[in-house]
């Protein structure tokens, strides 16, 4: 006990100080968006700010469509986590419970897609969505987050499909469930952490994407909040409270998924740590 006291001591701090490395851009980003133009341009700069003003969140709000940026991004986002994760639940299911030619070789290739380089998905996607007559639509962008988001939650849900024993399934069928009503019955409830996990992290992927809404889309009321936020440096300067403003703004969404979701998700984390 007296020589792992000090080195739980040890790893509690550490852990406290990897914890405040990763917040404090967090919290810079919210404590920036309080300040003033000129308070923040100023060579002081206190940690913990004496005042605050929410002009900077009252600039970022009153730009031009942001209403229909924030939907834009809301359409786009969950739309390609539903179309992934029912997609991903088909695919995840036959790879871990059938046995057939070509399995392993398809799950080495859904890897290889998800290390691809976004960037070398530019030019095939540019010319199969001009020749499909979707640039500048919003389809154009839900059908490519989809695309960009499967391989990985198809790899996440085989891996908790895995976890869970196929004898559920057989003793449903032994009780009189079709292989279908099985699945429905038994596995899909035990599959709900798995989906949360994936969604969320498909979720984030996807709300957090720019370089294909900048690209895929030229009309600004069709254009998604990562486009709007940086629509706030200009040729000539940069709003730096309007941007800090903008970014407290923009995360909201993505934490009131997270906090609706947190349950299953630390569910889903543990699933298979306990056996019995």
């Amino acid at each position: 006990m007296r020589k792992s006291l000090p080195r739980r001591v040890a790893l509690s701090v550490v852990g406290v100080l990897v914890a405040l490395a990763i917040a404090f851009p967090t919290y810079w980003m919210f404590v920036t968006s309080l300040r003033s133009p000129g308070e923040i341009l100023s060579p002081k700069y206190d940690l913990i700010p004496t005042s605050f003003s929410f002009g900077n969140f009252a600039t970022a709000l009153s730009k031009d469509n942001f209403p229909t940026y924030l939907m834009n991004s809301l359409i786009v986002t969950v739309g390609s986590v539903l179309c992934a994760l029912v997609a991903g639940t088909l695919a995840a299911i036959p790879l871990s419970r059938l046995r057939f030619t070509g399995r392993k070789g398809f799950l080495v290739l859904v890897m290889v897609a998800q290390l691809a380089p976004v960037s070398a998905l530019f030019i095939p996607l540019f010319l199969l969505m001009r020749d499909a007559g979707l640039l500048n639509t919003l389809p154009s962008l839900l059908l490519i987050y989809f695309a960009t988001t499967l391989p990985f939650t198809v790899w996440m849900l085989y891996g908790f499909v895995n976890g869970i024993p196929y004898e559920l399934e057989e003793a449903a069928m032994i009780d009189g469930c079709s292989q279908t009503g099985a699945f429905r019955r038994v596995t899909l409830p035990l599959l709900g952490p798995g989906l949360v996990t994936t969604s969320v992290f498909s979720f984030i992927t996807a709300w957090n994407e720019y370089l294909f809404a900048l690209v895929f889309i030229r009309d600004k009321p069709k254009e998604t909040l990562p486009v709007w936020l940086a629509s706030f440096r200009t040729a000539f300067a940069t709003d730096w409270g309007g941007v800090m403003a903008a970014s407290v703004i923009y995360a909201i969404p993505a934490l009131i998924f997270f906090l609706l979701v947190q349950r299953k998700l630390v569910s889903g984390a543990t699933a298979g740590a306990v056996k019995g």
